[in-house]
């Protein structure tokens, strides 16, 4: 009798990870070949892909005379492809990021022949709670996964229901993704055996109907031979899909999945490698926020944004796997992802320049262009640097805008001698000089000066510059002084109020007469070591740390930094044993920097003596002497401090955090990341020999016990002692550490990882605040979407727009400075704002415990609801362009608006 057991043979192919991409892509052909050979040759034969497109289409980058092989075999059903583009660890990527991923993965398997219908994580540690709706909003009725499974799941399939209360059916894995992986090996003749001992193994999982046996392992596949043992053979796709996609009866988990107890999730990789997290941030925040919908807003219909977009966003996507941004990988690895991160950036960032420019073309040469990235009116601050001759700003009204002076440049920029004055005009391309543009020049005995400038006016001819030269050559052999001077610049803050997703365009005018003061009215100078806008009150004590006082709320010893040792590696946290924490510093200095009524600025420089390194029997007695230098910033109008802390990292395995005592006592937090916001408690579930630090990853903010972080990037924090405790560096030297004191079984290879150590200068910004109420009371998204992104500022460049026909836009006229679109709700924070063909597809969520409702108002007769692949579904109504649309708490909507006229 055939046992009842489908088999499914698959790989996981990891693209890089202990190799990095290149190395690992040989064996992937190599394996793909055979798979293909087979499959030609054995119609039984069936392979899943790993649920991620991106792994086929190396392959086929290699072999492009195998696609039509692959389309036959995808479209027959026999080679499952997708849903994903990538395998991405869920925590360290952005909930947009992950929509990304499933669209464009989904997408290229359909023009293979059809993805595969079910939401396949095989191998990510953990899993975020909006997934079960991220799934179902692209039409997949199941999920298929390993890791993060709870302890009471007691059976193979369970109800995962999402932070908005979307359930999906979940296939479990018992075992993992390759708990058949030995099926085949061995005699032929004790193959009955086996069959027998996985049917006891997996039968209390699966009490009545076929056992699903994964027959597969990390970068290779089952043997050509595995039909003739008589089984069925299926596809992934084959045996999730026949199973009811109803939930009734099953056990249910809610949120997301971070326990130990059934496999291990790797926590340390929150942490390891923390500048790639901080570069990914970047990255994703300028393509998502900065360049997609400005260039929808102010480019529309612009191919060339469209197409650096889309690169962007792949190479966003690829850097998002599980071993990638994990930096759980070998340094040439690590270096790859860093590169791809990076060009990710650089082309967001050329998209924004695209729109930078547009916008200059229509303002004059004094002006300076202000842009909001949000779908709500924004009152904040911006940087300028003016003449000081024009250091002040006129709003379009003609009323005075708010500033402060901030610095003044240098003016001698150079003094060079020279024995042959023609030298300069070797020096000098076209108008540029030392970064800046030639505004005038002067002989005067045996000294030439040029003046340069930022804001140079127009008039400027280079023969003119070019016959002076040579005539003071002719006149004088030399030898001859050359001064570049700047023009006197001075960097002047400015409090601009500019409506949603609009822009207000502010000139230049001459400063009162005599400069102003720091202090204007109704503003009193705080006393020394002080910072006070009105909404919070902050002073240093002597140990370097802070004191926050807001509305009823005091918060002390905030900043506390402390080191401690770190005998693990890139996947865990292990402490030496005994470890030496060094948490007071042997030193500590604090300078005003600046103080005025729109901002305040503090420098708090503490020395500490940290060991130099750390082995699991303990930390050296050798110690470096390491400056932390924290600057404080306050800002008119924020209730909350702005720091950055900067260090030079000379030591090895340590770990660095930054404590704050909580107001009040705290037995939960609340973190924002991947669309939702999270309640955790103090400690995780514990199982499968790794130790449950109750460290978790938060994305936008953290807070607890009234006390918030808003933060820069993904960071790994942890409520202890009554402190929130958050990761500013872990440096380790391992890839996997054979014996880590926190993890029974190794994660991969025991390979050196130098660059993981994180040597050199150190830097992280966050933002911190006390609150009463709860984070929703409090508006922490609201302020996390503020902190996290700054008003764009563009000097005007007063070209002809007619020279740029691809830098169309709207009119610059005052009557069109308004907003061209808003978002408005309590808690709605929009998350991605697109052109889509003829559409602008906006994508928001509703970041708040109860029904809230939506409200979008923007130059638009016509909106339908779509889901997350961009597939429009029911109409909406539209009223003087203003749609409404209820949603449920932390519910994702997708909304396709079709602009008037």
């Amino acid at each position: 009798m055939t046992p009842d057991i489908v088999v499914v043979p698959h790989t996981h192919w990891d693209r890089e990870w202990y190799l990095p991409f290149q190395r690992f892509r040989l064996g992937l052909v190599r394996m793909l070949d055979e798979v293909l050979d087979t499959m030609a040759a054995d119609p039984g034969y069936r392979f899943t892909m790993d649920g991620q497109l991106a792994a086929l289409e190396d392959y086929l980058e290699i072999r492009p005379e195998r696609l039509p092989a692959v389309r036959r075999l995808v479209a027959e059903g026999r080679f499952a492809a997708g849903p994903w583009l990538i395998l991405a660890d869920e925590f360290l990527c952005s909930g947009e990021t992950l929509i990304r991923n499933l669209e464009y993965g989904m997408r290229g398997a359909a023009e293979l022949g059809g993805a595969m219908r079910v939401g396949y994580l095989p191998d990510q540690f953990g899993h975020c709670a909006q997934m079960p709706q991220i799934l179902r909003q692209a039409g997949l009725e199941h999920a298929c996964l390993w890791r993060g499974v709870p302890a009471s799941v007691d059976r193979d399939a369970f109800a995962w229901i999402g932070a908005d209360g979307t359930a999906v059916r979940t296939q479990y894995l018992p075992g993992g993704y390759g708990n058949a992986v030995a099926l085949f090996s061995g005699p032929p003749e004790a193959l009955a055996d086996r069959l027998a001992a996985f049917t006891e193994t997996l039968r209390p999982w699966h009490p009545a109907g076929p056992l699903l046996a994964m027959c597969g392992a990390d970068h290779s596949a089952p043997a050509a031979d595995i039909t003739a043992a008589g089984l069925r053979i299926a596809t992934l796709h084959d045996y999730v899909t026949a199973q009811d996609p109803s939930v009734t009866g099953l056990p249910t988990v809610h949120g997301e999945l971070r326990s130990h107890a059934r496999a291990n999730i790797l926590p340390g990789v929150i942490s390891a490698r923390m500048p790639a997290k901080q570069a990914m941030a970047r990255a994703e925040r300028v393509v998502t926020r900065y360049a997609e919908p400005l260039s929808a807003l102010w480019l529309p219909g612009g191919t060339a944004a469209t197409k650096l977009l889309d690169m962007a966003w792949r190479r966003l996507i690829a850097c998002s796997g599980h071993d990638s941004i994990t930096g759980c990988g070998a340094d040439e690895t690590a270096q790859q992802v860093a590169a791809r991160i990076a060009e990710a950036e650089q082309i967001g960032q050329a998209v924004v320049d695209m729109v930078s420019a547009s916008l200059a073309d229509r303002a004059s040469r004094d002006a300076l262009v202000v842009v909001n990235p949000s779908p709500f009116p924004r009152t904040a601050l911006v940087l300028a640097d003016l003449p000081e001759s024009r250091a002040a700003l006129s709003a379009p009204d003609g009323g005075r805008v708010p500033a402060q002076r901030l610095e003044l440049a240098p003016t001698l920029l150079d003094e060079t001698v020279m024995d042959d004055l023609t030298q300069l005009l070797g020096r000098i391309h076209e108008r540029e000089l030392f970064g800046q543009e030639i505004v005038s020049w002067s002989a005067d005995g045996d000294v030439f000066t040029i003046v340069v400038g930022r804001h140079a006016t127009p008039g400027y001819d280079y023969a003119d510059l070019r016959a002076a030269v040579l005539d003071g050559a002719a006149a004088r052999p030399g030898p001859w002084r050359v001064r570049t001077r700047a023009e006197p610049v001075v960097t002047v803050a400015a409090q601009v109020t500019v409506a949603p997703f609009g822009r207000t365009v502010l000139t230049s005018a001459p400063a009162p007469q005599p400069a102003p003061a720091p202090d204007s009215p109704g503003w009193a100078r705080p006393a020394e070591g002080t910072l006070d806008n009105g909404l919070l009150r902050v002073t240093v004590a002597p140990d370097g740390t802070l004191s926050l006082f807001a509305d009823g709320v005091e918060a002390h010893g905030v900043g506390r930094v402390v080191d401690g040792g770190d005998a693990g590696d890139t996947y865990n946290h292990a402490p030496p044993r005994p470890d030496t924490l060094v948490d007071t510093p042997g030193r500590v200095e604090v300078e005003s920097v600046c103080a005025g009524p729109l901002v305040s600025v503090l420098e708090i420089r503490r020395d500490y003596a940290w060991p130099s390194g750390a082995t699991p029997d303990g930390r050296s007695p050798v110690t470096e002497t390491v400056t932390v230098t924290t600057r404080a910033e306050l800002r008119a109008g924020e209730p909350y401090l702005r720091l950055e802390m900067s260090f030079d990292n000379r030591c090895r395995d340590h770990r660095v955090r930054w404590h704050a005592p909580l107001p009040s006592p705290a037995a939960e937090s609340f973190s924002e990341g991947q669309l939702s916001v999270v309640r955790r408690g103090l400690t995780g579930e514990g199982g499968c020999g790794e130790e449950p630090l109750p460290t978790f990853p938060a994305e936008g903010f953290v807070t607890a016990g009234g006390l918030a972080v808003l933060l820069d990037q993904v960071t790994e924090y942890e409520l202890t002692g009554g402190e929130l405790a958050l990761t500013l560096i872990r440096s380790v030297g391992l890839l996997s550490r054979n014996r880590n004191a926190y993890r029974d079984e190794p994660a991969g290879p025991q390979l050196p990882t130098p660059a993981a150590q994180c040597p050199g200068p150190v830097t992280t910004r966050l933002a911190v605040l006390p609150h009463t109420g709860t984070w929703h009371e409090a508006g922490l998204p609201r302020l996390a979407e503020e902190y996290r992104h700054a008003l764009l500022a563009v000097p005007g460049s007063g070209r002809d727009p007619a020279a740029y026909p691809g830098a169309a836009g709207p009119d610059m006229s005052p009557e069109h400075a308004g907003a061209s679109l808003a978002v408005e709700g309590t808690g709605v924070v929009l998350t991605a704002l697109r052109e889509r063909g003829d559409v602008l597809e906006i994508r928001v969520v509703a970041e708040h415990p109860s029904a809230t409702e939506a409200v979008v108002r923007g130059p638009f007769d016509a909106a339908r609801r779509a889901d997350v692949l961009g597939v429009a579904g029911e109409r909406l109504e539209v009223t003087g362009g203003v749609v409404r649309l209820p949603l449920r708490p932390f519910e994702i909507a997708t909304l396709h608006l079709t602009r008037a006229g």
